[in-house]
């Protein structure tokens, strides 16, 4: 049986999204918690990394990701 990968690196792919007036920039996916490492920009400052779960993500965005 094939081992599950621990995270899925996604910097590389520039995904980015907003809700409301802050910006989020897609880092590293976790696909065993469904989690986003995202970098938090508001107003083009970066404020810092969050986790936020992959329910909370716009569905465009959870279409590019695919977490199968």
């Amino acid at each position: 049986m094939a081992k599950k990968k621990k995270s899925v690196e996604l910097s590389d792919q520039k995904i980015t999204f907003n809700i409301l007036k802050v910006s989020y920039k897609v880092i590293r996916y976790y696909p065993t918690s469904m989690e986003l490492d995202v970098m938090v920009y508001e107003d083009d400052v970066k404020i810092g990394m969050q986790k936020i779960a992959f329910a909370h993500v716009p569905k465009e965005i959870k279409r590019i990701i695919k977490p199968n």
